[in-house]
């Protein structure tokens, strides 16, 4: 796709992070919105930063868990808009514990919105988007479903469930020879709330040397360093160049790199760097009887 311009893309994760990154850089060169997010309120603040862009707007309150509001989201857009050319299946939300701490309804959680949600977001609008004519399909994964690492298995199995399922779907497409196509993202830490909002547990101690909340801020302090908005931009550059992989942020590149430098030994390097920082990680505070030890 080598336009925009009055095209129409609907994203989901649009309330913040790279879904209204990715909202803004669509606006800016005249394509059209459907917007959705389960958070209402920041649903709306992405739509009033776009209002003077002049394009159209809709949004809609989904939780891209459940099949039913998605299909129906999408019927709505396609009736609304008069078409959808793109599909940005954007929405995640984190994990992090060993296997053997974490409980079912944890990996059952992610499941249902990192792989389920896309798997509804490309299902609800493929016949929508084949039907426009010209059209991508962009399902964000990430780093994560390039590699895995310890504490991260929920994680991990969720983003490699969403690249494969991509992979396949944009051989599909290509077989069938028409103008619609895939995109895969790999997006590296990228500055949105994905930290703040994860959940973790205790469990995550054995593998880094820190409890949850310790290990949370940490990420989000010294891995997360890529905007949005650059993150849009890398976005939409592959799919004007129908590229089937998108790694985003200089760390995606260097795990890329690494992957295929030591696509099996790579795990030994992961997990021998994992002790070195847990045996140098900062011990938490304990506050006791009015006074903080160390």
């Amino acid at each position: 796709m080598k336009s925009f311009e009055n095209k129409v893309a609907a994203i989901t994760g649009a309330g913040s992070g790279i879904g209204r990154a990715l909202a803004r850089e669509l606006a800016s060169r005249g394509c059209h919105l459907a917007l959705a997010d389960v958070n209402a309120a920041g649903l709306e603040e992405t739509r009033q930063a776009l209002t003077s862009y002049g394009v159209r707007i809709s949004t809609d309150v989904v939780n891209v868990a459940d099949r039913e509001q998605v299909h129906a989201w999408a019927d709505k857009t396609a009736a609304e808009h008069g078409k959808v050319n793109l599909i940005f299946n954007n929405a995640g939300v984190a994990h992090a514990g060993t296997v053997e701490g974490s409980d079912y309804e944890e990996y059952e959680w992610i499941t249902n919105i990192n792989f389920w949600g896309v798997v509804y977001g490309t299902k609800a609008f493929l016949p929508h988007i084949k039907a426009s004519g010209e059209g991508h399909i962009v399902n964000v994964s990430s780093v994560f479903g390039l590699f895995s690492q310890p504490g991260m298995s929920a994680y991990n199995a969720t983003k490699f469930a969403v690249r494969g399922f991509t992979e396949s779907l944009r051989q599909e497409l290509d077989m069938d020879g028409g103008r619609v196509s895939a995109s895969c993202v790999h997006p590296g830490g990228i500055k949105t709330n994905i930290a703040k909002t994860a959940r973790m547990n205790d469990s995550l101690a054995k593998v880094t040397g820190q409890n949850a909340n310790a290990a949370r801020q940490q990420f989000n302090d010294q891995l997360l360093r890529t905007t949005p908005d650059k993150a849009a931009q890398v976005i939409i550059r592959g799919v004007e160049r129908d590229a089937r992989r998108i790694l985003i942020g200089p760390d995606a590149h260097a795990i890329d790199l690494m992957l295929r430098l030591l696509p099996v030994w790579y795990q030994k390097v992961v997990t021998t760097s994992m002790r070195l920082a847990a045996r140098f990680a900062p011990k938490p505070k304990v506050r006791t009887e009015g006074y903080e030890a160390k």
